[in-house]
């Protein structure tokens, strides 16, 4: 997309066509925008399956006019029997990051949307849950095109999944060959699955005859999730955190996201007062104001039950304010540093009464574990390999404990009336990409599409890169990326419009109505509005 499109009724956004088009199709149906964003999970979990599955966990953002934002955390605990000893007792000295035993964690996407859908109940009549799956069953049966990014994901990263059990059979073709993009993808299993879940509803997840057969499956193949793992599995309804700037009132998700890191950045490249955008004090104060929040998020930030600080106090105004003051305007603080990797879809929905959604849902790594259980198909997340199996670590494994979650959808509140959703897939660049579209559209006025489809950079890791420089696309200014590497930035140029930067979008409502969307040109999606 080169052009910001515009609507009144309705507008969505996600990183593939076939899944904004179900959302679409479901405001049109005068469905309200938590059932177009289940509309639009359900179908993206098919037809974009390196990315996320029922299998993985969800974050969720609603905001309904005149009422306080609502997050919902779906986010799967440890199983009971996961502990160091378990993975130790079978020669593990680190989790593995593929196979059953990276399947450790329970999926808790599922229960995001139960959750989503029961919030929004008051809102009217509900459609039928069966026709919010409809598109998603129907793409896993009759066939979807596969997309680049999977034909590349999966031969790729094939190495070390095409013998993890079930990986093979539901993502090589007939004779063992990874399909070509365009070629047709079927998912039957999963497509019963979802079309069960429409009949039984969506709590037989955790508490019904699917339950029980993933939880067969799951101890049959060698994960340690069982039964009661995910009966004792809920959503949980959480108050956003929450972030003043002089443009208005930023929210994103609590630990153990790090959302707590999104807002910092903002709040702190606020307060260097940068007057114009992409140029050195823009790209290097967001650079560095990143940096400042990565080292407060690796420090703090993780399963809540076990932080001993309140993630509020660093959003305190004098916090930030000393934050702000350790920021050399001029040089690069030293880095690298530790990060983690993942790869997730954003989804974005305002409907035409205003109510707006920012979701996310994610496998942590590309496929995930890559175990694709026997009887419903589903594939499982390998969120628990960010645990460590040391009790001396920021984030040891135990039964029962959250793991750190890069996922964080964002929504800003403008006290010029405006109301913003966005967010991005991208592990360590999630919040810097959300950083570059808001800074670049609210504060120096791109517009939606431009300030999405602009040059973006990287300081970390994403998509299975291991260095942890700062990359540019190499769309930039020559002259910028010379004044940064003189600053002392560690710079590499990728190409333009690379996966590593992930896939963003946005959605933004204006008082009177008006909405405008956008979609990133480096995913197979669509922002769509009626």
């Amino acid at each position: 997309m080169l052009k910001t499109p515009y609507a009144h009724r309705g507008m969505v956004t996600a990183p593939h066509h076939l899944a904004a088009e179900s959302g679409l199709a479901v405001l049109k149906e005068g469905g309200n925008a938590v059932e177009a964003m289940v509309a639009m999970a359900a179908t993206i979990a098919v037809v974009y399956p390196h990315m996320n599955s029922i299998g993985g966990d969800g974050f969720w953002l609603v905001a309904e006019p005149g009422a306080d934002p609502v997050a919902i955390d779906a986010c799967g605990a440890a199983a009971g029997l996961a502990d160091m000893d378990f993975y130790r007792a079978r020669g593990h000295a680190t989790i593995p990051h593929r196979g059953p035993l990276a399947a450790l964690t329970v999926a808790g996407a599922i229960s995001g949307w139960m959750a989503a859908l029961d919030l929004a109940s008051a809102w009217g009549a509900p459609l039928p849950l069966p026709r919010l799956l409809a598109d998603a069953v129907h793409h896993a049966r009759s066939g979807m095109a596969v997309t680049g990014g999977q034909a590349e994901n999966t031969r790729t990263k094939l190495d070390g999944l095409r013998h993890v059990p079930g990986f093979a059979a539901a993502f090589l073709d007939a004779g063992g060959a990874v399909p070509a993009q365009g070629a047709r993808f079927t998912a039957p299993r999963l497509a019963a699955t979802l079309e069960h879940l429409g009949r039984a509803g969506l709590d037989d997840f955790y508490r019904g005859d699917l339950a029980a057969s993933l939880a067969r499956d799951l101890e049959a193949a060698g994960s340690p999730l069982r039964a009661g793992d995910l009966a004792a599995h809920r959503a949980r309804p959480v108050v956003p955190l929450t972030a003043r700037i002089g443009a208005g009132t930023l929210h994103n998700l609590t630990p153990p996201t790090q959302g707590l890191a999104s807002l910092m950045i903002l709040a702190l490249f606020d307060r260097l007062g940068v007057a114009r955008g992409e140029g050195f004090d823009h790209v290097h104060g967001l650079v560095e104001a990143s940096k400042r929040a990565f080292l407060v998020r690796d420090a703090h930030v993780t399963d809540p039950a076990y932080m001993t600080r309140d993630p509020a106090d660093f959003l305190d105004p004098a916090f930030l304010d000393a934050e702000a003051a350790k920021i050399d305007r001029a040089r690069a603080l030293p880095w690298p540093h530790r990060a983690a990797p993942g790869d997730t879809v954003w989804l974005g929905a305002i409907d035409g009464a205003g109510r707006a959604v920012s979701f996310i849902q994610s496998l942590y790594w590309e496929f995930g574990s890559g175990l694709v259980l026997a009887e419903s198909g589903v594939l499982w997340q390998n969120r628990g390999v960010s645990f460590a199996l040391d009790p001396a670590a920021a984030n040891p494994l135990m039964p029962g404990r959250r793991p750190f979650h890069t996922l964080n959808p964002a929504l800003a509140r403008l006290d010029d009336g405006r109301v913003m959703v966005y967010g991005t897939m991208g592990g360590e660049g999630q919040p810097q990409t959300q950083a570059a579209v808001f800074t670049r559209h609210v504060l120096f006025a791109m517009p939606l599409q431009a300030a999405v489809t602009a040059p973006r950079w990287l300081l970390g890791r994403t998509w299975g890169e291991e260095s942890t420089n700062l990359k540019l696309e190499s769309r930039f200014d020559p002259a910028l990326v010379d004044a940064l590497r003189a600053a002392g930035h560690d710079v590499e140029l990728v190409p333009d419009f690379s996966d590593l930067m992930g896939h963003a979008g946005a959605i933004v409502r204006h008082p009177d109505g008006l909405l405008e969307g956008a979609s990133d040109p480096r995913s197979d999606g669509a922002a769509m509005g009626f």
